[in-house]
């Protein structure tokens, strides 16, 4: 569970904590931890809360988001071909399956 207030950040802080939450709870994460993770990237990318304000705070880097883009779509490109196809064929008759369930 989180601990403390989030008083010490940015709105721009606050935004992207949820987006970021967001995105790990339509992955299956459940709310806490996905509120968790969310935050400890936030913390992570910018170095915490940063008063608004002047030169006050540290610059923000990305490290956490784009090591997320560069990694997506690795393990599926080092699969053959064929067993892509295979895979694509599967999905495509479950989400056919489950529309017709509905």
């Amino acid at each position: 569970m989180l601990r403390g207030d989030k008083s010490a950040y940015t709105d721009k802080q606050k935004r992207k904590a949820a987006h970021i939450e967001a995105g790990y709870v339509k992955r299956g994460v459940n709310r806490d931890e996905a509120e968790a993770r969310a935050w400890a990237t936030v913390n992570k990318e910018s170095g915490g809360g940063n008063r608004s304000g002047s030169g006050r705070g540290v610059p923000d880097t990305t490290v956490s988001s784009r090591k997320g883009g560069r990694l997506g779509g690795a393990a599926a490109a080092s699969r053959p071909a064929a067993e892509r196809r295979a895979s694509a064929r599967k999905a495509a008759a479950t989400r056919k399956r489950n529309a017709a369930e509905t």
